[in-house]
Formats: C-alpha cells, sequence, structure tokens
C-alpha cells in the first residue's frame, strides 16, 4: 500500500518536514514493510514555504542580509534551475527581529513598526538572481514591515530619496518624507524576471482595509502609528505614480496589494508579479497531484485545524487535491474545533487531533512529535478499513446491482 503524508507546519511546535517524519514512524511500526510513505510538506505560502521547496527538490540556499531592523542576518531561499522560492518571512519577518530567541523572535513595538523594512527580502530576490533564477515565488506572511515594499526596491537598487536628495531611512514611517525615487541603479536582470506573490491575502494597500490598519497592530503599531503609516503609504503611491505612471495607483487597490506590509503592493506595482493563492502555487511546485497517482491514501493536517481552515489553508488544498484523484483523505491535527458535518463536507474520512490522545494543549504542543507517532500508528492499524471506506462495492456487470462478496 502507498500513503501520501502532506502536512503543513503544527506552528510552535513541529515544522511541517517533523509532523511528516513523526507521522511515517508511526505508520511504518504500524504497518511494517509493506507500506510505501511518501513525505511531502506543504504550506500556504507564508511560514514553511521554504521547507516544502526543499522537501520538493529545491536545493537551499542562503545569503547574509538586513534584518527588518537592518542587523545582518543569515536567511535562506531555495532554488530549482531557473526557478527560487522566497519566504520573506526569513529575511523580514516578525520572528526574525533582535531581541529574542525561537520562532517568536523579539516583541514587536511601536519604534519597529514604524521603522522595520523589507530590504532584506529585496536583497534574497538579488542573490536569487546572482543564483541564475529568473522564476521567482515570493511568499508572503510573517512579516514584520509595514513599508509598502519600498525596503524591497531598495534591495533592488532604487534609491528612496527625499527633497534635500538625502536617502531615507528604513521603514514605512520615513515614506512621509520620500519626495522621488531613483530608478537608474535598478537591477537591469528584474526585465528578464517572472514573479508570482503567493498570498492569501485579499487586502488593498490603504485604507480602513489596509496593510496599516489591518496589519499594523499586530507588528506593534499603536492606533497613531496605524495613521501615520497609512498617510506615509498614501504619500508613497503618490511619488511612485509620478515615477512609474498611472499602474503604481491601480496596484494600490489591487488584491493582495496591502500583504506582508505592502510588499505585494511593491511586487503588482514594480515587478509585475502575479498574485495566486499560496497553497495552489505550493501544491504546483511539490507535484503533489502527480505523486499522488496509486495512492491508497492521503494524510493532511495543521496545528489548529478549524474554520478558518475551511477557507483555503493547507488541509483544504490536499483535500481538493486527492479528491480529484480519486484517493482518500484524512487529517491530523493539534486539536480541531470543526463539526462532524464540517469535516465531512471538507472530504476528511476521518480528523485525528492530539488532544484525543493528551486533553492539555500545552503538553500537546510540547510532545507533538510523540503523539503524532501514536496517531501513525492508530492511522496505520486502521488502515484498511479508511481505504475500503472509500471503495464503492464491486457491481454486477449485468444488474449493475452491488455484489455480495
Amino acid at each position: 500500500m502507498r500513503v501520501v503524508i502532506a502536512p503543513d507546519k503544527f506552528k510552535g511546535s513541529l515544522s511541517a518536514p517533523d509532523v511528516a517524519r513523526h507521522l511515517a514512524a508511526g505508520l511504518q511500526a504500524a504497518t511494517g514493510s509493506n507500506l510505501e510513505v511518501i513525505r511531502i510538506p506543504v504550506a500556504d505560502g507564508g511560514e514553511g514555504t521554504l521547507d516544502a521547496a526543499v522537501g520538493s527538490g529545491f536545493a537551499r540556499r542562503s545569503a547574509s542580509v538586513s534584518g527588518p531592523t537592518g542587523q545582518r542576518i543569515r536567511a535562506e531561499f531555495a532554488v530549482r534551475g531557473r526557478e527560487a522560492v522566497i519566504e520573506m518571512a526569513t529575511a523580514s519577518g516578525l520572528a526574525v527581529l533582535p531581541g529574542g530567541s525561537g520562532e517568536g523572535g523579539g516583541r514587536p513595538d511601536s519604534a519597529s513598526a514604524k521603522a522595520a523594512t523589507s530590504l532584506g527580502t529585496g536583497e534574497l530576490i538579488r542573490a536569487a538572481l546572482d543564483a541564475g533564477c529568473r522564476q521567482v515565488i515570493l511568499g508572503v506572511g510573517g512579516s514584520a514591515n509595514t513599508d509598502g515594499g519600498a525596503g524591497v526596491l531598495q534591495g533592488l537598487g532604487a534609491r528612496l530619496l527625499d527633497a534635500d536628495g538625502n536617502e531615507l531611512p528604513p521603514g514605512g514611517a520615513s515614506l512621509a518624507r520620500l519626495d522621488r525615487i531613483d530608478f537608474s541603479g535598478f537591477d537591469s536582470r528584474l526585465d528578464d524576471a517572472r514573479f508570482v506573490l503567493a498570498s492569501d491575502v485579499d487586502n488593498p494597500l490603504l485604507g480602513a482595509e489596509g496593510a496599516a490598519a489591518v496589519f499594523g497592530p499586530q507588528k506593534g503599531a499603536t492606533p497613531a502609528d496605524v495613521a501615520a503609516l497609512d498617510a506615509a503609504l498614501a504619500h508613497f503611491v503618490d511619488v511612485l505614480a509620478a515615477e512609474i505612471g498611472p499602474r503604481a495607483l491601480k496596484a494600490a487597490a489591487a488584491p493582495g496589494a496591502g500583504a506582508a506590509g505592502g510588499v505585494g503592493y511593491a511586487a503588482i506595482a514594480v515587478l509585475a508579479a502575479t498574485r495566486r493563492p499560496g497553497i495552489d502555487v505550493v501544491l504546483e511546485f511539490t507535484g503533489l497531484a502527480d505523486r499522488l497517482a496509486g495512492a491508497d491514501l492521503v494524510i493532511t493536517g495543521e496545528g489548529s485545524l478549524d474554520e478558518q481552515s475551511l477557507l483555503g489553508k493547507t488541509p483544504m488544498g490536499v483535500a481538493r487535491a486527492a479528491a480529484r484523484a480519486g484517493v482518500p483523505v484524512v487529517a491530523v491535527c493539534g486539536r480541531t474545533t470543526l463539526t462532524p458535518d464540517q469535516q465531512n463536507d471538507s472530504g476528511f474520512r476521518q480528523v485525528y487531533p492530539l488532544t484525543s490522545l493528551e486533553a492539555k494543549v500545552e503538553i500537546c504542543i510540547a510532545e507533538a512529535g510523540p503523539l503524532l507517532e501514536q496517531l501513525g500508528k492508530q492511522i496505520g492499524a486502521e488502515l484498511a478499513d479508511l481505504t475500503r471506506a472509500a471503495t464503492p462495492p464491486a457491481k454486477n456487470a449485468r444488474t449493475k446491482e452491488p455484489l455480495n462478496v
């Protein structure tokens, strides 16, 4: 039998490759050598996208770049041929703010909300160009900045100048003093490059649903900061329009322009990026559809399987792909709030939460690996029943009625 394991990360606990590894260990402990397990870590375009790329055959690379508050950090990206996958959180994310350790990074505050930059993401794109890549998937999410992607443009050679001809300091707040943008040093290799913005965020850049208003408070912005950042971004749009024309105005209202503190805006307006749902992009470069051929079961999941998951997050993308291939799918998770009807409507044969083994959520987070192995053993023991339930009974060729076998 063949099982495909295609999970997202369990945020705050395990990466997607680790989730897949623990599940595989449990499955094989229960079924022995008669089972072929294919591990395909996936993501929705945000954090974890890099792991998904590496798990699909991309080579991991790294570069020294500017972190969100200007500190030098080592950030990774992935390359396969002329294609690159960049997870901007590795260079410009909340998790790499200084002053903290582990996945959470430092604590964002008003100062970082106003000064954080996406410069490192632009430098990662330039590193990908140096590696010969001309197709770039830009996975956004978890960003610390609200700079409209101005830092990305700086990382690619643009100069943001004030009225005295001085370069602006980094961050969204300083855009209020922007006078002009000098593109004379912009990387000419971008003329031959193609960009995909992998994002499920459909917010515009400005206003009540924009980057500053919706996402700024998560990055430490006070109400006064939000108002100042939104006004600075609006000014940035006007100055950029004076440089590149009306497409800069149109891009500000485009769905996804508000993604990653406005990095979506710069990607759409200047890099002519095509926005696509993150899960679709990831499933495409992992080749999941082709690798489902001959599978008897698909296992997907994420840390919390809830109503938000139904809006297009990783498990639903995998479930749709499995349905198209005619393969039954089950989900694992740390916890779930879905009703049985929601589970069935989503296409999952079963949902296996860690909380079915351990009621305390904090223990589920700390001991996710061993608990996932237990779930793997349980799924392995039930594998024949799960696949049998998904197979319609054989029919008599003459009567079309189910055979009694």
